[in-house]
């Protein structure tokens, strides 16, 4: 049986009904990293892995949840809505606890998940969770909330109830992603645009460190206050700039001696990166994947000379895509200090760069790297068990 059979299969065992099944899948960032919380732009994909809610509505106040994955269960009622010291609950409980607060009159429902999202690996498992419940108890009860309303309410969630200060990139491609596109976000507006990433020639194809990310939290929260003290130093010249997202490279190389060396460095990225997320928009419409893959290297650079916020093991398997000439374009992707490097490789090569690489890294770290292959798929919809047996 295939993920969303079991389910199902789990669903009907407890519940004996038939469920209605949504698919909430898991997001890459091809490019465009630590430039959310600076107001800048973001370019991610939602992809072909997810995670599937079988779900039905009651006529009380219980709500029943059955986490597959884990052999879990919870259970809680709409009139106490409380934390759980379980930890995965808190990501569809505050869904609900969002929807109570801004009025809308749910009901209890019946609801088991689970999904093939690597956990750990960068690719947002945890807003596929809460979108894709928020968008299931949207259809259920018919309540008409929109798009982007449905993103707002589940970074809410996240950030409210479960405690996590994410910013909306996550939310955003779960909601609006489009199978053969990327989606240009503009976290200033909140406007976005698709671009085709439609290349049946190549796959997205993840490396997994394995390196945990110890120092993410603390050194995310010290990058946005380095990206803080870099505007109000340059606001001093440029009074007119509201963040980095305002500064262009030539401001910046006019006031580089008046600036701290770190704190130039950072915004230096920042800047640069806000622009090559727009240059790659461009190579996408051109076809032009030479280009955009050597936008990521440049990426990759920014983040571990300048944002430094890269380890040795993602620069080493960065560094030994580009002796392949089977891959594009390499980078770390997510906060930093371990995770994944995200790659664009030639379909035909795929099997034969995921051995050379992951060797290599075992070979120098003493570790095995897990490598993920993905593609660009669609974001949250309803599926049926038919169409899902059918591919």
């Amino acid at each position: 049986m295939n993920i969303v059979e079991i389910v199902a299969k789990k669903f009907k065992e407890k519940f004996n009904e038939e469920p209605l099944i949504v698919r909430s899948p898991g997001r890459v960032n091809l490019i465009g990293e630590h430039t959310d919380y600076n107001n800048g732009y973001v370019l991610p994909g939602a992809i072909d892995k997810a995670i599937y809610f079988a779900i039905r509505p009651r006529n009380d106040d219980e709500c029943n949840l059955i986490a597959v994955d884990l052999n879990d269960f919870y259970k809680f009622n709409l009139n106490s809505i409380q934390h759980s010291k379980k930890g995965w609950p808190n990501y569809l409980v505050g869904i609900v606890d969002q929807l109570i607060k801004t009025n809308f009159k749910i009901k209890g429902f019946d609801c088991a998940f689970g999904g093939d999202i690597p956990i750990g690996a960068g690719l947002s498992s945890s807003a596929a969770i809460g979108a894709g419940l928020a968008f299931a108890l949207n259809h259920i009860f018919d309540f008409g909330i929109e798009k982007l309303a449905l993103v707002k309410l589940a970074q809410k969630s996240e950030n409210e109830f479960v405690g996590v200060k994410c910013g909306i990139m996550d939310q955003y491609i779960n909601i609006f992603g489009k199978i053969q596109n990327v989606l240009r976000i503009d976290c200033r507006s909140l406007e976005y645009e698709y671009f085709p990433f439609a290349f049946k020639d190549v796959s997205v194809v993840l490396f997994n460190s394995k390196v945990s990310h110890s120092l993410a939290s603390s050194e995310y929260n010290r990058r946005r206050a380095e990206c803080n003290q870099g505007v109000q130093a340059i606001k001093i010249f440029y009074p007119d700039i509201e963040s980095l997202r305002d500064v262009s490279k030539e401001m910046l190389t006019d006031i580089k001696s008046k600036l701290d060396t770190v704190i130039y460095k950072r915004c230096k990225y920042v800047v640069e990166e806000n622009d090559r997320v727009l240059k790659a928009c461009d190579s996408l419409k051109k076809g032009d994947l030479k280009d955009f893959g050597a936008l990521m290297y440049n990426s990759h650079d920014g983040l571990s000379k300048d944002y430094d916020v890269s380890c040795k093991e993602l620069d080493y398997l960065v560094q030994i895509t580009q002796r392949n000439s089977s891959v594009y374009g390499s980078r770390m992707m997510g906060g930093g200090f371990g995770g994944c490097t995200i790659n664009i490789v030639e379909k035909d090569a795929v099997e034969q760069t995921c051995k050379s690489v992951c060797d290599s890294y075992e070979e120098m770290f003493h570790v095995k790297a897990e490598a993920y292959i993905t593609s660009i798929n669609d974001g949250t919809n309803i599926i049926s068990l038919v169409e899902n047996e059918a591919n």
